[in-house]
C-alpha cells in the first residue's frame, strides 16, 4: 500500500523492525463489509497462529498474490493463512529449532525459511514439503531473500551473508571478506530489483550495498544511532527504506556516494518523497 507523502505513522514509539510489500493491494481481497482506517492505522482484526513467538521483523509475509500470508515462529512451524477466512490452510515442518526468516518465492510457488538449527529450507507451497535443505552457516539464519528471478537467495547470519543457488541448493559464495564484514547480527537482506545488487542491514547500525556478483562492498550506509531491522529496496532500485532500534524510518538515495538521508524523525515515522514506494508495516 502506498504512503502518502507527508503520511505520519501514528504508534510507532518502539523500535521499527518490517517492511512488507502487498501486491496486488491487500484491500482487494478483504470482505465488503470490512474497514480500513488508514488514517489511524486501526487494527482489522487477530489471527491466533502459533503456539510460541512469531519472530519479527522477518516471519510475516504476503504471498505474492495478496490472498495469503505466511509466518514463521518460535515453534519451529511456518503456516500459510487465508486472509478471508483466518484459517491455516497449510503447516511446514521440518525445522528443529526456531524460525528466524521467511520469504515467497517471486512466483509464489515456493518459500524459504532460516532457522536456529543453522539451515534454510526450500518448501514447495502446494504440497508443504520440504524441497531441499540448505547448509553453511555455523550460526542462526537470521535474514532470507528470493533474487527478483527466483534463481538465487541471499541469507544472513552472524557478520556474513551468503548468496545460495537456489535449484542446487549450492553455496555460490560468502560474502564480505574480513575488512567489510558487518561485526552483528545480518538482520535483513535484499536484492535489488535488477538482482545485480544487494542491501544487508545489520546489528552494528549500518547498511551495506553489494555487488552480488563479485560479492564486494560498494558502500556503506550511516545514519541509524541503533541497529538496523529491516531493508527493502524502491521497485526502481534506486531508494531503499530501512527501520531501527532508533525508532526511525530511514529512506536511502542508493546511487549517492555519500549515502544521503532523504528523511527520517526520532520520535515518530514520518515518510516524505515516497510515492514511489510501495510499502506497509
Amino acid at each position: 500500500m502506498a504512503i502518502a507523502s507527508g503520511r505520519r505513522l501514528a504508534g510507532e514509539e518502539e523500535t521499527v523492525r518490517a517492511t512488507l510489500e502487498a501486491s496486488p493491494p491487500v484491500r482487494t481481497y478483504l470482505p465488503a463489509e470490512a474497514k480500513i482506517d488508514y488514517a489511524n492505522w486501526q487494527q482489522l482484526r487477530r489471527i491466533q497462529a502459533h503456539s510460541e513467538e512469531i519472530c519479527y521483523p522477518h516471519c510475516i509475509e504476503f504471498a505474492p498474490n495478496g490472498r495469503t500470508v505466511l509466518t514463521g515462529s518460535w515453534d519451529n512451524k511456518l503456516k500459510l493463512w487465508e486472509m478471508v477466512s483466518r484459517k491455516t490452510t497449510r503447516t511446514f515442518q521440518e525445522h528443529s529449532s526456531k524460525i528466524w526468516s521467511i520469504a515467497f518465492a517471486p512466483d509464489g510457488r515456493t518459500i524459504l525459511s532460516g532457522s536456529n538449527d543453522m539451515t534454510l529450507k526450500l518448501w514447495a507451497v502446494a504440497s508443504g514439503r520440504a524441497i531441499r535443505t540448505f547448509r553453511g552457516h555455523s550460526n542462526t539464519v537470521r535474514s532470507v531473500a528470493f533474487s527478483s528471478d527466483g534463481r538465487t537467495a541471499l541469507s544472513g547470519g552472524l557478520n556474513d551473508i551468503k548468496l545460495w543457488d537456489v535449484a542446487s541448493g549450492e553455496e555460490i559464495r560468502t560474502f564480505p571478506s574480513a575488512d567489510t564484514q558487518h561485526s552483528g547480527w545480518i538482520r535483513s537482506v535484499a536484492f535489488a530489483p535488477d538482482g545485480r545488487t544487494a542491501l544487508s542491514g545489520s546489528e552494528d547500525k549500518t547498511l551495506k550495498l553489494w555487488d552480488v556478483a563479485s560479492g564486494q562492498e560498494i558502500r556503506t550506509f550511516q545514519g541509524h544511532s541503533d541497529g538496523v531491522w529491516s531493508v527493502a529496496f524502491a521497485p526502481d532500485g534506486r531508494a531503499a527504506l530501512s527501520g531501527s532500534s532508533d525508532k526511525t524510518l530511514k529512506l536511502w538515495d542508493v546511487a549517492s556516494v555519500t549515502a544521503r538521508v532523504i528523511s527520517g524523525v526520532a520520535s515518530h515515522i514520518q515518510v516524505e518523497e515516497t510515492e514511489a514506494l510501495h510499502v506497509s508495516r
